[in-house]
């Protein structure tokens, strides 16, 4: 296998699709003369032309409502937001419209269109550009939400986003773009919605992130090791649908669960995953179910504050400790 970065993953995904599909094309704000502004487009406007990679005005709920029509007419739109943050524009066409036009009309009209982009804290983009929305969109039915943690996932849960005949909310953590990994190439390559990965074998403890955070959980497997504390690392990735039976026997298995993820812990999805082994685990649990989150204050510009604001490998460390 190849090793490539998440951001070429993506972009390779995005290339083969288009060349599989005549109706898969891209649509967002600076994805072609700009080639978007985390280059995943970079140079497909050259390969695929203006007709299939189309630069719009800055106007979201403008060009998600045009893919919306798009895909209602048999193609398979892929909007690519700036960040994700800027989707929270375009709210009520992908709530009130994307998501319920599948419901509302009886099963008559499939809306197969995928919304990704950057989404979470990168380096200085402050309050407004920083938002986590995989919970947000994950609490509306109708949706499918993803976030993949390495260029194998990004690679091939892009292409089986862009097969699906929902619409599909596809979250890329800015500080995973130049990630390398091995990931597989061809056609046949894709992987299935709704199935967890475990990263990490343990049995003490278990350690549930998705996106950037399931990095810092193996990393902090790591210590824990160190001091005889032997954690499994379970990476959900799709949030919508979500894989609870490889949660519950993880948790059946170590007795112990802490859930870590980069949205403010409030309210977080980290909260609805804590509540569901509660349910299913009470009687497996030798402790209470933990959160580790993000602080429930707007991200700030400086650094400093900014890494104070995310969950680290030593924060998941001390929650995993108090559980002894």
């Amino acid at each position: 296998m190849a090793e490539i970065t998440y951001r070429e993953a993506l972009r390779q995904a995005l290339i083969e699709e288009m060349e599989r599909d005549e109706n898969v094309f891209l649509i967002g704000e600076d994805i072609g003369r700009y080639q978007g502004s985390f280059r995943v487009t970079q140079n497909l406007i050259k390969q695929f032309g203006s007709k299939r990679v189309v630069d719009t005005p800055i106007s979201e709920p403008g060009f998600v409502g045009i893919a919306m029509g798009a895909a209602l007419q048999g193609l398979r739109p892929v909007v690519e937001m700036m960040t994700m943050s800027f989707s929270i524009l375009a709210f009520d066409q992908i709530i009130n419209h994307v998501a319920k036009i599948h419901y509302m009309s009886g099963g008559q009209f499939k809306v197969p269109m995928v919304i990704r982009g950057p989404g979470g804290s990168a380096h200085q983009l402050s309050a407004q550009h920083s938002h986590s929305v995989e919970g947000w969109y994950a609490h509306v039915p109708g949706l499918k939400v993803v976030a993949p943690s390495t260029p194998e996932d990004a690679y091939g849960m892009l292409k089986t986003a862009i097969r699906d005949d929902n619409p599909v909310i596809f979250t890329e953590n800015p500080n995973l773009y130049g990630l390398k990994g091995e990931a597989p190439t061809g056609d046949d390559f894709t992987i299935p919605f709704g199935k967890a990965a475990i990263r990490r074998f343990g049995e003490d403890v278990s350690l549930i992130a998705y996106s950037r955070m399931a990095h810092v959980c193996a990393e902090a497997a790591a210590e824990l090791e160190k001091e005889g504390i032997s954690a499994e690392v379970i990476d959900v990735r799709s949030l919508m649908p979500l894989d609870s039976e490889t949660l519950f026997e993880s948790v059946k298995k170590t007795h112990r669960a802490v859930v870590v993820y980069e949205d403010w812990k409030f309210g977080g999805f980290g909260a609805e995953i804590a509540a569901k082994i509660q349910e299913s685990c009470f009687d497996d649990l030798d402790a209470p179910v933990l959160r580790v989150g993000g602080l429930n204050v707007p991200m700030p510009y400086s650094r400093k504050l900014e890494l104070l604001c995310v969950p680290n490998n030593n924060d998941v460390v001390e929650k995993v400790k108090s559980l002894f």
